[in-house]
Protein backbone atom coordinates (compact mmCIF):
# COMPACT_ATOMS: atom_id res chain seq x y z
CA UNK A 1 0.00 0.00 0.00
CA UNK A 2 1.24 3.33 -0.90
CA UNK A 3 1.85 5.36 2.17
CA UNK A 4 -0.50 9.32 2.33
CA UNK A 5 0.93 12.15 3.71
CA UNK A 6 -2.02 14.15 4.92
CA UNK A 7 -1.54 18.16 4.59
CA UNK A 8 -1.64 18.91 8.08
CA UNK A 9 -4.50 21.06 10.23
CA UNK A 10 -4.80 24.39 10.19
CA UNK A 11 -3.07 26.11 12.87
CA UNK A 12 -5.33 28.88 14.50
CA UNK A 13 -4.77 32.78 13.59
CA UNK A 14 -5.18 35.91 15.49
CA UNK A 15 -8.95 37.31 14.58
CA UNK A 16 -10.14 38.42 12.40
CA UNK A 17 -9.26 36.10 10.12
CA UNK A 18 -9.53 36.32 6.19
CA UNK A 19 -13.06 36.52 4.69
CA UNK A 20 -13.54 32.88 3.71
CA UNK A 21 -17.08 33.70 2.35
CA UNK A 22 -15.19 36.07 -0.19
CA UNK A 23 -12.33 33.86 -0.45
CA UNK A 24 -14.29 30.95 -1.58
CA UNK A 25 -16.64 32.93 -4.06
CA UNK A 26 -13.62 33.67 -6.09
CA UNK A 27 -12.40 30.08 -5.74
CA UNK A 28 -15.76 28.59 -6.93
CA UNK A 29 -16.23 27.83 -10.42
CA UNK A 30 -18.88 25.88 -12.35
CA UNK A 31 -18.55 22.63 -14.24
CA UNK A 32 -20.60 21.73 -17.01
CA UNK A 33 -20.44 19.60 -20.27
CA UNK A 34 -23.36 19.86 -23.03
CA UNK A 35 -24.66 16.89 -24.69
CA UNK A 36 -25.25 18.59 -27.99
CA UNK A 37 -28.76 18.46 -27.95
CA UNK A 38 -29.36 21.28 -25.94
CA UNK A 39 -28.57 19.85 -22.16
CA UNK A 40 -26.10 19.98 -20.03
CA UNK A 41 -24.85 18.14 -17.27
CA UNK A 42 -23.92 20.76 -14.58
CA UNK A 43 -21.84 20.93 -10.63
CA UNK A 44 -19.91 22.80 -8.88
CA UNK A 45 -16.46 22.75 -8.24
CA UNK A 46 -13.36 25.13 -6.16
CA UNK A 47 -9.89 25.72 -5.93
CA UNK A 48 -7.27 24.61 -3.39
CA UNK A 49 -3.76 25.60 -2.95
CA UNK A 50 -1.98 22.51 -2.57
CA UNK A 51 2.19 22.88 -2.77
CA UNK A 52 3.75 19.34 -3.93
CA UNK A 53 6.13 18.29 -1.38
CA UNK A 54 8.84 19.77 -2.97
CA UNK A 55 7.13 23.12 -2.03
CA UNK A 56 6.41 24.02 -5.45
CA UNK A 57 2.80 25.70 -5.89
CA UNK A 58 -0.23 23.49 -7.53
CA UNK A 59 -3.78 24.09 -8.12
CA UNK A 60 -5.73 21.57 -7.30
CA UNK A 61 -9.39 21.58 -8.58
CA UNK A 62 -11.95 19.66 -6.10
CA UNK A 63 -15.90 18.03 -6.84
CA UNK A 64 -18.09 15.27 -5.72
CA UNK A 65 -16.84 12.15 -8.06
CA UNK A 66 -20.18 12.06 -9.43
CA UNK A 67 -19.90 15.43 -11.03
CA UNK A 68 -16.87 14.11 -13.40
CA UNK A 69 -17.97 10.22 -13.49
CA UNK A 70 -21.51 11.89 -15.19
CA UNK A 71 -19.68 13.95 -18.14
CA UNK A 72 -18.69 11.48 -20.70
CA UNK A 73 -16.69 13.07 -23.11
CA UNK A 74 -13.30 14.20 -22.56
CA UNK A 75 -13.32 17.63 -21.86
CA UNK A 76 -15.97 19.45 -19.54
CA UNK A 77 -16.36 23.36 -19.22
CA UNK A 78 -14.76 25.61 -16.51
CA UNK A 79 -16.40 28.61 -16.09
CA UNK A 80 -13.63 31.18 -15.64
CA UNK A 81 -14.78 34.97 -14.79
CA UNK A 82 -12.76 38.21 -15.91
CA UNK A 83 -12.59 41.42 -13.67
CA UNK A 84 -13.04 44.30 -16.36
CA UNK A 85 -11.40 47.90 -16.63
CA UNK A 86 -15.13 49.41 -15.59
CA UNK A 87 -15.56 47.24 -12.72
CA UNK A 88 -17.57 44.73 -14.43
CA UNK A 89 -17.26 41.06 -14.84
CA UNK A 90 -17.17 38.78 -17.91
CA UNK A 91 -18.19 35.10 -17.80
CA UNK A 92 -15.33 33.21 -19.97
CA UNK A 93 -15.91 29.27 -19.91
CA UNK A 94 -13.25 27.49 -21.40
CA UNK A 95 -12.22 23.55 -21.98
CA UNK A 96 -11.31 21.41 -19.07
CA UNK A 97 -9.65 18.28 -19.86
CA UNK A 98 -10.96 15.54 -17.71
CA UNK A 99 -10.15 12.25 -19.80
CA UNK A 100 -7.24 11.08 -21.95
CA UNK A 101 -8.44 9.88 -25.57
CA UNK A 102 -8.92 6.55 -23.99
CA UNK A 103 -11.34 7.82 -22.03
CA UNK A 104 -9.36 7.08 -18.86
CA UNK A 105 -10.35 9.76 -16.07
CA UNK A 106 -7.76 12.26 -15.30
CA UNK A 107 -9.05 13.03 -12.07
CA UNK A 108 -8.53 11.10 -9.02
CA UNK A 109 -10.89 9.75 -6.99
CA UNK A 110 -11.19 8.91 -2.89
CA UNK A 111 -11.34 5.16 -2.66
CA UNK A 112 -14.24 5.33 -0.82
CA UNK A 113 -15.93 8.39 -0.56
CA UNK A 114 -17.54 10.73 -3.37
CA UNK A 115 -14.43 12.92 -3.81
CA UNK A 116 -12.50 13.59 -6.54
CA UNK A 117 -9.91 16.07 -7.37
CA UNK A 118 -7.67 16.97 -9.90
CA UNK A 119 -4.75 19.46 -10.65
CA UNK A 120 -5.69 22.42 -13.49
CA UNK A 121 -3.80 24.96 -14.76
CA UNK A 122 -5.45 28.18 -13.64
CA UNK A 123 -5.61 31.68 -14.53
CA UNK A 124 -3.26 33.45 -12.43
CA UNK A 125 -6.43 35.39 -10.62
CA UNK A 126 -7.88 32.02 -9.95
CA UNK A 127 -4.50 30.60 -8.45
CA UNK A 128 -4.30 33.39 -6.46
CA UNK A 129 -8.04 32.72 -5.47
CA UNK A 130 -7.58 28.86 -4.40
CA UNK A 131 -7.94 28.05 -1.16
CA UNK A 132 -4.90 26.94 1.10
CA UNK A 133 -4.93 23.12 2.02
CA UNK A 134 -4.89 24.05 5.36
CA UNK A 135 -8.45 25.27 5.68
CA UNK A 136 -9.52 22.41 4.83
CA UNK A 137 -10.84 21.16 8.55
CA UNK A 138 -9.32 17.39 9.82
CA UNK A 139 -10.68 14.62 10.95
CA UNK A 140 -10.60 16.16 14.76
CA UNK A 141 -11.98 19.45 14.00
CA UNK A 142 -15.49 18.98 14.80
CA UNK A 143 -14.68 17.47 17.93
CA UNK A 144 -12.65 20.29 19.01
CA UNK A 145 -14.79 23.05 17.94
CA UNK A 146 -18.15 21.02 19.70
CA UNK A 147 -19.20 21.18 16.37
CA UNK A 148 -23.36 19.94 16.41
CA UNK A 149 -26.74 19.61 15.46
CA UNK A 150 -28.11 23.16 14.57
CA UNK A 151 -24.73 24.88 13.76
CA UNK A 152 -25.34 27.08 11.03
CA UNK A 153 -22.71 26.52 8.06
CA UNK A 154 -22.71 27.95 4.31
CA UNK A 155 -22.70 26.41 0.88
CA UNK A 156 -21.93 27.80 -2.58
CA UNK A 157 -23.31 26.24 -5.60
CA UNK A 158 -25.04 26.55 -8.85
CA UNK A 159 -28.79 25.10 -8.39
CA UNK A 160 -29.50 23.97 -12.03
CA UNK A 161 -26.68 25.76 -13.17
CA UNK A 162 -28.34 29.13 -12.65
CA UNK A 163 -25.76 31.45 -11.30
CA UNK A 164 -25.94 34.62 -8.83
CA UNK A 165 -25.49 37.03 -11.62
CA UNK A 166 -23.91 37.37 -16.09
CA UNK A 167 -20.39 37.32 -14.19
CA UNK A 168 -21.01 33.48 -13.42
CA UNK A 169 -20.56 33.51 -9.55
CA UNK A 170 -22.30 31.25 -7.45
CA UNK A 171 -25.26 31.52 -5.16
CA UNK A 172 -24.34 31.56 -1.71
CA UNK A 173 -26.74 29.71 0.95
CA UNK A 174 -26.65 28.95 4.56
CA UNK A 175 -28.00 25.61 6.36
CA UNK A 176 -28.14 23.93 10.23
CA UNK A 177 -26.80 20.91 10.30
CA UNK A 178 -29.12 18.28 10.91
CA UNK A 179 -27.76 15.19 12.02
CA UNK A 180 -26.34 13.32 14.75
CA UNK A 181 -23.58 11.95 15.68
CA UNK A 182 -21.09 14.06 13.37
CA UNK A 183 -17.82 11.82 14.95
CA UNK A 184 -16.11 10.37 14.60
CA UNK A 185 -15.83 10.08 10.85
CA UNK A 186 -14.95 7.23 10.25
CA UNK A 187 -17.87 5.88 11.37
CA UNK A 188 -20.29 8.84 9.98
CA UNK A 189 -18.65 10.03 6.93
CA UNK A 190 -20.62 12.43 5.96
CA UNK A 191 -23.75 14.46 7.68
CA UNK A 192 -26.71 16.18 6.37
CA UNK A 193 -27.56 20.27 5.88
CA UNK A 194 -30.79 21.25 6.20
CA UNK A 195 -30.94 23.70 2.79
CA UNK A 196 -32.68 23.01 -0.60
CA UNK A 197 -30.23 20.87 -2.96
CA UNK A 198 -30.70 20.97 -7.09
CA UNK A 199 -29.06 19.34 -9.58
CA UNK A 200 -25.55 21.58 -10.05
CA UNK A 201 -25.17 21.89 -6.31
CA UNK A 202 -22.61 19.02 -6.26
CA UNK A 203 -19.20 19.54 -5.58
CA UNK A 204 -19.78 22.85 -3.75
CA UNK A 205 -17.70 23.67 -0.83
CA UNK A 206 -19.76 23.59 2.82
CA UNK A 207 -18.09 25.79 5.31
CA UNK A 208 -18.04 27.73 8.19
CA UNK A 209 -17.34 31.27 8.99
CA UNK A 210 -17.70 33.86 12.25
CA UNK A 211 -20.92 35.25 10.40
CA UNK A 212 -22.43 31.75 11.31
CA UNK A 213 -24.52 31.22 14.19
CA UNK A 214 -23.49 27.76 16.55
CA UNK A 215 -25.63 26.89 19.25
CA UNK A 216 -25.73 29.02 22.71
CA UNK A 217 -22.63 28.43 24.77
CA UNK A 218 -20.78 26.31 22.36
CA UNK A 219 -16.74 27.65 21.88
CA UNK A 220 -16.50 29.63 18.75
CA UNK A 221 -13.11 28.68 16.61
CA UNK A 222 -10.39 30.31 15.86
CA UNK A 223 -10.60 30.68 12.03
CA UNK A 224 -13.13 30.13 9.37
CA UNK A 225 -12.88 26.26 7.72
CA UNK A 226 -13.85 24.43 5.19
CA UNK A 227 -16.40 21.43 6.82
CA UNK A 228 -16.51 19.48 3.37
CA UNK A 229 -18.34 19.02 0.03
CA UNK A 230 -21.95 18.57 -1.04
CA UNK A 231 -22.07 15.47 -2.44
CA UNK A 232 -25.82 14.82 -2.64
CA UNK A 233 -29.75 15.63 -2.39
CA UNK A 234 -31.27 13.52 0.12
CA UNK A 235 -34.94 12.06 -1.87
CA UNK A 236 -37.44 10.09 -1.28
CA UNK A 237 -39.57 8.51 -4.06
CA UNK A 238 -38.43 10.84 -5.98
CA UNK A 239 -39.59 13.45 -3.68
CA UNK A 240 -36.60 16.21 -2.68
CA UNK A 241 -36.97 16.58 0.86
CA UNK A 242 -34.67 20.22 1.40
CA UNK A 243 -31.72 18.10 3.20
CA UNK A 244 -27.64 17.54 1.53
CA UNK A 245 -25.39 15.23 2.43
CA UNK A 246 -21.82 16.71 2.88
CA UNK A 247 -18.70 14.72 2.64
CA UNK A 248 -16.30 16.09 5.90
CA UNK A 249 -13.30 17.61 4.59
CA UNK A 250 -10.69 15.23 5.86
CA UNK A 251 -11.80 12.93 2.84
CA UNK A 252 -10.54 16.30 0.39
CA UNK A 253 -7.22 16.16 2.04
CA UNK A 254 -7.12 12.46 1.46
CA UNK A 255 -7.74 12.62 -2.07
CA UNK A 256 -5.52 15.35 -2.60
CA UNK A 257 -2.60 13.50 -0.90
CA UNK A 258 -3.26 10.57 -3.12
CA UNK A 259 -2.10 13.06 -5.72
CA UNK A 260 1.60 12.75 -4.58
CA UNK A 261 1.12 8.71 -3.43
CA UNK A 262 3.55 6.76 -5.31
CA UNK A 263 2.24 4.15 -7.36
CA UNK A 264 2.39 0.53 -7.80
CA UNK A 265 2.15 -2.17 -4.88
Amino acid sequence: MPVIQIPPEPSPLPAPAWDLTRGLIDATVQLDQPDGIGHRTVGTGFLVEAPRPDGTPRTVLVTAAHVLERMPETEARIGWRIALPDGSWRFTPEPLRIREADLTPVWTRHPEQDIAVMEIVAPEAFARAAIPVGWLAGAEAFDTWQVGPGDELMSLGFPRGLSANRAGFPILRIGRIASWPLTPITAFPTFLLDFPVHAGDSGGPVFWTASARRLPGAPMPDHPYIAGVLVQAVEVAGEGLGIGVVSHAQYVREAIALLDAPSGP
